[in-house]
Protein backbone atom coordinates (compact mmCIF):
# COMPACT_ATOMS: atom_id res chain seq x y z
CA UNK A 1 0.00 0.00 0.00
CA UNK A 2 1.07 3.35 -0.86
CA UNK A 3 -0.40 5.46 1.72
CA UNK A 4 1.68 8.78 2.59
CA UNK A 5 3.93 8.37 -0.46
CA UNK A 6 3.31 11.58 -1.97
CA UNK A 7 6.42 11.74 -4.31
CA UNK A 8 6.13 10.85 -7.78
CA UNK A 9 8.91 8.25 -8.56
CA UNK A 10 8.82 8.94 -12.45
CA UNK A 11 10.20 5.59 -12.92
CA UNK A 12 13.65 6.68 -11.45
CA UNK A 13 15.73 6.06 -8.09
CA UNK A 14 16.34 9.08 -6.02
CA UNK A 15 19.72 10.00 -7.23
CA UNK A 16 18.27 10.21 -10.55
CA UNK A 17 14.77 11.76 -9.99
CA UNK A 18 16.70 14.53 -7.98
CA UNK A 19 19.07 15.09 -10.80
CA UNK A 20 15.75 15.48 -13.17
CA UNK A 21 14.21 18.01 -11.33
CA UNK A 22 17.60 19.89 -10.67
CA UNK A 23 17.58 19.64 -15.04
CA UNK A 24 14.44 20.85 -14.88
CA UNK A 25 14.10 23.66 -12.78
CA UNK A 26 17.54 25.08 -14.22
CA UNK A 27 15.50 24.82 -17.81
CA UNK A 28 12.27 26.06 -16.62
CA UNK A 29 14.09 28.98 -14.79
CA UNK A 30 16.69 30.41 -17.67
CA UNK A 31 14.02 29.70 -20.34
CA UNK A 32 10.56 30.70 -18.34
CA UNK A 33 8.94 27.47 -19.97
CA UNK A 34 9.25 24.32 -21.09
CA UNK A 35 7.52 21.22 -22.88
CA UNK A 36 7.70 18.07 -20.70
CA UNK A 37 5.48 14.93 -19.98
CA UNK A 38 2.18 16.57 -17.72
CA UNK A 39 3.64 13.66 -15.25
CA UNK A 40 7.31 15.74 -14.84
CA UNK A 41 5.25 19.07 -15.26
CA UNK A 42 3.20 18.07 -12.10
CA UNK A 43 6.29 16.82 -9.94
CA UNK A 44 8.72 20.04 -10.37
CA UNK A 45 5.95 22.48 -9.86
CA UNK A 46 6.01 22.07 -6.22
CA UNK A 47 9.84 22.13 -6.36
CA UNK A 48 10.27 25.20 -8.30
CA UNK A 49 7.86 27.12 -6.36
CA UNK A 50 9.49 26.16 -3.39
CA UNK A 51 12.99 27.66 -5.09
CA UNK A 52 11.09 30.71 -5.31
CA UNK A 53 9.47 31.29 -2.02
CA UNK A 54 12.66 30.80 -0.63
CA UNK A 55 14.30 32.95 -2.94
CA UNK A 56 11.87 35.68 -2.20
CA UNK A 57 13.50 35.46 1.32
CA UNK A 58 16.50 37.35 0.11
CA UNK A 59 18.91 36.29 3.11
CA UNK A 60 22.49 34.93 2.54
CA UNK A 61 20.87 31.73 3.78
CA UNK A 62 18.21 31.59 1.91
CA UNK A 63 20.43 32.45 -1.59
CA UNK A 64 22.78 29.11 -0.21
CA UNK A 65 19.74 26.85 0.04
CA UNK A 66 18.79 27.75 -3.48
CA UNK A 67 22.09 27.24 -4.82
CA UNK A 68 22.21 23.93 -2.99
CA UNK A 69 19.07 22.76 -4.67
CA UNK A 70 19.77 23.62 -8.10
CA UNK A 71 23.46 22.04 -8.08
CA UNK A 72 25.42 24.54 -7.80
CA UNK A 73 23.96 26.79 -10.90
CA UNK A 74 24.60 30.34 -9.73
CA UNK A 75 23.56 31.86 -13.13
CA UNK A 76 20.18 29.98 -11.93
CA UNK A 77 20.03 31.15 -8.86
CA UNK A 78 20.44 34.91 -9.73
CA UNK A 79 17.72 34.50 -12.76
CA UNK A 80 15.58 33.45 -9.71
CA UNK A 81 16.09 36.39 -7.58
CA UNK A 82 14.63 38.15 -10.49
CA UNK A 83 11.83 36.20 -11.06
CA UNK A 84 11.38 36.46 -6.85
CA UNK A 85 11.16 40.42 -7.65
CA UNK A 86 8.43 39.84 -10.20
CA UNK A 87 6.55 37.66 -7.67
CA UNK A 88 6.68 40.00 -4.32
CA UNK A 89 3.11 40.33 -3.88
CA UNK A 90 1.62 37.04 -4.95
CA UNK A 91 1.60 34.26 -1.85
CA UNK A 92 2.51 31.52 -3.99
CA UNK A 93 0.84 29.92 -7.58
CA UNK A 94 3.96 31.25 -9.38
CA UNK A 95 3.03 28.37 -12.14
CA UNK A 96 0.74 27.22 -14.75
CA UNK A 97 0.54 23.66 -16.35
CA UNK A 98 -0.84 24.20 -20.02
CA UNK A 99 -1.72 20.50 -21.07
CA UNK A 100 -0.75 19.92 -24.66
CA UNK A 101 -2.53 16.24 -25.25
CA UNK A 102 -1.06 13.71 -27.20
CA UNK A 103 2.05 14.95 -29.60
CA UNK A 104 2.35 12.78 -32.55
CA UNK A 105 2.63 9.22 -31.38
CA UNK A 106 3.86 9.59 -28.09
CA UNK A 107 1.91 7.21 -25.42
CA UNK A 108 2.45 9.92 -23.12
CA UNK A 109 0.55 13.35 -22.60
CA UNK A 110 2.43 16.40 -22.66
CA UNK A 111 2.33 19.73 -21.24
CA UNK A 112 4.01 22.77 -20.87
CA UNK A 113 5.03 24.50 -17.41
CA UNK A 114 5.69 27.73 -17.23
CA UNK A 115 5.74 31.18 -15.22
CA UNK A 116 2.88 33.61 -14.63
CA UNK A 117 3.32 37.17 -15.67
Amino acid sequence: MRHHDRNRKLGREKGQRTALLRSLARSLVLSEGITTTTAKAKALRPYVERLITTSKKGTLAASHIVVERLGGALDTERKLRELATRYTKRAGGYTRIVRLGRVGKRVGEMARIEFIK
